[in-house]
Parts: C-alpha cells; structure tokens; sequence
C-alpha cells in the first residue's frame, strides 16, 4: 500500500496523492482494486478510524497516467472542491513526452470533443457538433532529450482525454498512447503523461496551495528532470525552430 499511496498534501479536509501510472481511480468493470480504495485503507490505518472513512476523487486522472490527484476527506471540502474545477480556479499543468517534433514551440490548442463511452474514445472536431464540448489546451515546449520532447501542457478545461487527444491532434501523440496514434506501447502499459503541479485556494483555509508530483520511477522519466533543473526558458529553445 504504501508504494501505491503516496500522499504529497493532507489535512482534515483534502488528502493530495501521486497516482502511479495503471492505478485506476475508482472502480471498472475489470474489478482491480482501485486508487480510492487504497486511500482509504490508508486513512483508517494511519487515523485508527472506526467504520467507513468518507473519500471521494474531485477529478480523475486516466489509468495510464500518473501524477497529482486530489480527494476530498469531508463532504464540504467535496462540494468547494468541486466548485474550484467547475469554476476553472485550479490550474493544472502537465508533462508529456512526443516523439515527434511540434510544429510550435507553443500555443494553444482548441477543437470540440465529444467522447464515445462503449468504446472509451474521444474523438476532436475543428467546429462545434451535437454532444461535443469546447476544449482549449496551452502547451509550450519545454526541451528536447534524446529524440524525445517534453511538453508542458496546461488545460483550461477538463475534458475526457483531452490532453492526449489535443496532442494527437497536434501531430504529437503522447509517448507509448496507442489509443490515441503513438506506434509502440510502453513495457508497462503506462503513457507518458505526468500530472506535474496543480495550484488552488485551499476551500476552507483560504490558502494558497501548491503541489508537484514527482514523476514516476523510472530512467526514462527521470532523465526530463535536466530539463526542469537547466530551467529551460523560451529563448534557448528559439535555437530549436
């Protein structure tokens, strides 16, 4: 359990984890135990809590992603949570490594999506369409590292797959993302896709909370860090375009 936990923020109201990469959040139709059934456990051992400890996800992250993810730990902390992402006042930012190069070293991504739930695909339309939701994506590339690069991306809304559907839009397919245009899988079945940081006003202690999820443990992964510590900014990447 511990492995699978690993909590970055906790109060009595919020309990902030790093998801690990094919951890569901909640509950399939595969029946795997899930990441909020982990948290749980963790809460009643740590707590000593009697009876069924009250855990909700505020957002979800897909299974072969890995990163910043947040629970509510009471009913009030669920409701003002929920508001701050409905209201767009958490920002959200993300790593993702590509293969191929990005036609910008930043911008902004925007198309409609509209998921299909019997075959868990969304699929990204240039104008608006019947079921379809406005997505809108801010990238900029962070770096280039051994063919590969890291793009940081922050969404503005949340919409089912958005990330990995708007870089395989942009000719980008995330790294090991079948679903979703990459050629290979990765050994694990993971993509390249890190929740990195999240940013908000904590609901009730109105204040300011920031927290950045280590990424996963692994060489490849790891190797982006001399990217993060260069502090890579627009200008040395200007010699890349």
């Amino acid at each position: 359990m511990e492995k699978i936990v690993q909590p970055l923020y906790e109060d009595n109201h919020l309990l902030i984890v790093n998801k690990p990469a094919g951890v569901l959040v909640q509950g399939d139709k595969t029946g795997d135990k899930n990441l909020t059934d982990y948290c749980k456990e963790y809460i009643k051992k740590k707590y000593d809590k009697p009876g069924a400890v009250f855990l909700h996800p505020v957002h979800r992250l897909d299974r072969p992603v890995s990163g910043v993810l947040v629970f509510a730990r009471t009913s009030k902390g669920l409701e003002r949570m929920n508001k701050l992402f409905a209201t767009r006042k958490v920002q959200k930012t993300y790593w993702a490594v590509v293969k191929d190069r990005p036609s910008q070293k930043k911008g902004k991504l925007i198309s409609w999506l509209k998921k299909d739930g019997n075959k868990n695909i969304t699929t990204a339309y240039a104008e608006p369409v019947d079921g379809a939701q406005k997505a809108e994506t801010d990238f900029r590339v962070l770096g280039k590292l051994n063919d590969h690069f890291l793009i940081e991306v922050e969404p503005k809304t949340g919409r089912p797959h958005q990330i990995r559907v708007h870089m395989a839009e942009f000719g980008c397919p995330i790294k090991g993302d079948l679903r979703y245009g990459f050629p290979k899988p990765n050994p694990d079945k993971s993509i390249n896709l890190h929740a990195r940081r999240l940013f908000f006003e904590h609901p009730i202690k109105k204040e300011p909370v920031i927290v950045t999820a280590g990424l996963p443990n692994d060489q490849f992964w790891e190797q982006f860090l001399t990217l993060e510590k260069q502090k890579i900014k627009d200008k040395n990447i200007d010699k890349m375009y």
